[in-house]
């Protein structure tokens, strides 16, 4: 860890307590209690906010007032704003006090809520966003919403929203009988199919229709705003290792590579922000997310197996040394997001202005980094300020500075040392320390896949620490899960993402470990998973618990976006649990997922990659690999560097409890399985020698 910044969170710590101690406040909600930062950070609004929750839903009811709820996330911008212009101003807090009873409400602690509301804004405006700003009937039943107003617009709003409910009720009531229809019904009908043959036509057409949408000369899709989709390009490195198709491959690297020289990367600290305002990726929303970060270290880790790019290592390098220096907590768990905002503006802590980099560096460095991420004297960016991107490969660079790539890379390695004390001095962006389990697991999965390609043992243990960490804070009795964890506090029950993506991670930590534990502890949490959020009737799993008090509806999420959609994740945990186990239902339940939504995957491909890549996992031969042995370890870790997605490994020096070792061990050899529905090829010793075995089309 930087010693320059321990100190400063130290100092930071120390004066937040001196001050929060001395400090009082003109007002004071029930926010004050919570701990969420987002919450927290409205906790002296002069709006008497409620949380979600029995006091607020019945204080409406008795009352007979309409409901606000305002919806985001302590990193997001325009949520900040319309606080300062809106939330924290008397005037509007008067008539939002007197007329309503007002909810806010963290989007990543309460996905759940946001899912509905937003499916409102988007039935009722065709567009959604955050902050999201959604008014209720006193049951919840919503009649209006939008995102970000100006405070005269959203006073504008709330007034004709007030004499509405009293001049005109019954046209209220239409609103909110319509629109929860609408709420309550799935996005796409999907439903439990007849068997289907799957055949590789059918991916190939996917493949097809999917390409139509790609930037073929940036990267990402041909959108003026990019966002890493790290799921899009796993399944296009899926699809290349099937098929061969060098199309795909290019694709993955020019994207790769693309996000990884441009301004979305901090090109001084590692780490990705959210999303480019810009099709060149140059350009961030500063914001800095953990389930972008963790995505994109088994990315760009998995694509480093495939073609060995030196710059795919250093991302997830620098990008790990990110995520343990800023984003670590001190037991193991991960934070959830580092905000766009520091002193009041957007990405000030990540930027430069000339003046500032001709002081900082020496001639050689300036010379070097002005050359290699286009600084311009007048700044790049806007207010005179420059990004850090980069356009040109580092040979091209050293012609046109004339100097030698050994002496170029020197320079700007040491002006990025530089750059990292000065940084580390400014005021940070807030940071939103709240640990959420399914974002855990998709870092402790990033550590895995980091170290499943690099074969360092430091990665490894951070994946266990992390591992460790969600089974002692948010695993409950009885094998359920808690989905949030702060300051020793662990409160929501947790929703479907969270089983399912750590039920994933465990499967794969299995997978580097040999250690059983993480396999049974995946089998629990699936079963969990299949008492209480799984419908027999449509065959999908229901986002909440049927522990959980109920909303104005129970959705099923079934399109994958940024994060993998939950259903989506499950079934393919039920395919590896399947394969696993020889737990034939659990394949079948997966199979009659996928096959439910088959019908929505070619022209929808976009909102569906994590289903294609499971539809090829059934199209393309599918093997379980056994290594059994003394030797098992190292055998473990050789086929570990390699890309293998049409696989699952199992192993270990002894044969374990898994059906599938049984018989397989020989004295003083370490023997390779290769299997398929049980079925497994003559023993080998080598690694090699099993991947020939392993034919991609029979």
């Amino acid at each position: 860890m930087n010693l320059n910044y321990t100190k400063l969170t130290l100092f930071g710590m120390l004066l937040f307590v001196l001050v929060s101690c001395g400090e009082s406040h003109k007002h004071t909600n029930k926010l004050a209690g919570e701990s969420s930062p987002y919450l927290l950070q409205h906790a002296h609004n002069p709006v008497n906010w409620y949380p979600w929750g029995e006091e607020a839903l019945n204080k409406a009811k008795a009352e007979n007032k309409l409901i606000i709820v305002s919806v985001g996330y302590a990193a997001c911008h325009w949520c900040h704003v319309m606080e300062h212009e809106s939330f924290e101003n008397e005037e509007v807090a008067k008539l939002m006090n007197n007329n309503f009873v007002s909810i806010k409400v963290d989007r990543e602690e309460r996905p759940d809520i946001d899912q509905i509301y937003m499916e409102a804004s988007q039935i009722m405006t065709g567009s959604g966003g955050w902050p999201l700003n959604c008014v209720t009937l006193p049951d919840g039943r919503p009649i209006f919403a939008g995102t970000y107003f100006e405070k005269d617009q959203w006073m504008d709003l709330l007034q004709q929203i007030i004499d509405a409910k009293k001049n005109d009720p019954e046209r209220l009531e239409s609103i909110a009988k319509q629109v929860t229809s609408g709420v309550g019904e799935n996005s796409f009908n999907a439903h439990i199919a007849d068997d289907s043959e799957f055949l590789p036509d059918s991916v190939h057409s996917t493949f097809a229709n999917f390409t139509s949408d790609l930037d073929m000369q940036l990267g990402g899709f041909q959108r003026t705003q990019k966002f890493p989709m790290p799921n899009h390009l796993e399944a296009l490195l899926q699809f290349h290792h099937l098929t061969q198709n060098d199309t795909a491959m290019d694709y993955v690297n020019l994207t790769l590579e693309r996000m990884a020289m441009g301004g979305i990367y901090d090109q001084v600290g590692g780490g990705f922000a959210r999303y480019s305002t810009d099709a060149f990726w140059k350009v961030p929303h500063f914001e800095k997310m953990l389930y972008d970060n963790a995505q994109l270290v088994s990315l760009y880790s998995q694509a480093y197996k495939v073609t060995k790019n030196p710059l795919y290592k250093k991302v997830v390098e620098e990008t790990l040394a990110f995520v343990e220096r800023e984003l670590t907590s001190p037991d193991g768990g991960f934070y959830s997001s580092l905000d766009a905002d520091s002193e009041g503006k957007e990405g000030k802590f990540y930027t430069w202005t000339n003046e500032e980099l001709e002081a900082l560096l020496d001639e050689a460095e300036y010379k070097a980094v002005s050359a290699y991420y286009n600084i311009e004297k007048e700044g790049n960016w806007e207010d005179s300020i420059n990004i850090l991107f980069n356009t040109k490969a580092i040979e091209a660079v050293a012609i046109e500075v004339e100097m030698k790539k050994a002496a170029l890379e020197n320079s700007i390695a040491s002006a990025k040392s530089k750059l990292m004390e000065a940084r580390s001095k400014r005021v940070r962006p807030g940071l939103d320390d709240k640990i959420l389990t399914s974002w855990n697991a998709l870092m402790v999965k990033g550590y895995i896949d980091a170290y499943s390609a690099f074969g360092k043992q430091k990665y490894l243990e951070k994946a266990l620490t992390g591992a460790e960490f969600i089974v002692k804070t948010t695993l409950q009795e009885g094998n359920r899960l808690n989905r949030n964890y702060k300051d020793g506090k662990s409160s929501i029950n947790a929703f479907l993402d969270d089983y399912a993506l750590t039920v994933d991670a465990f499967i794969t930590l299995y997978q580097v470990t040999f250690n059983e534990q993480w396999l049974y502890k995946a089998q629990d949490l699936t079963n969990y998973a299949l008492e209480h959020f799984y419908d027999e009737g449509s065959g999908y799993f229901f986002y909440t618990s049927d522990q959980d008090p109920a909303l104005i509806a129970r959705k099923v999420e079934l399109t994958d976006n940024v994060i993998p959609s939950a259903n989506s994740v499950m079934a393919k945990n039920l395919y590896y649990l399947g394969n696993y186990f020889f737990d034939g239902e659990l394949k079948k339940k997966s199979t009659n997922m996928l096959q439910g939504v088959l019908e929505f995957v070619p022209a929808n491909t976009a909102y569906f990659t994590n289903w294609f890549q499971l539809q090829m996992y059934l199209t393309y031969p599918f093997y379980e690999v056994a290594i059994v042995g003394d030797n098992a370890a190292q055998l473990q870790a050789e086929f570990l560097q390699s890309y293998q997605p049409n696989a699952v490994l199992m192993g270990g020096k002894t044969e374990g409890s898994l059906e599938l070792l049984k018989n397989k061990l020989m004295e003083g050899e370490t023997m390779i399985y290769v299997c398929k529905e049980k079925a497994c090829k003559l023993p080998v010793m080598e690694v090699e020698a099993a991947f020939g075995q392993m034919v991609v089309a029979e």
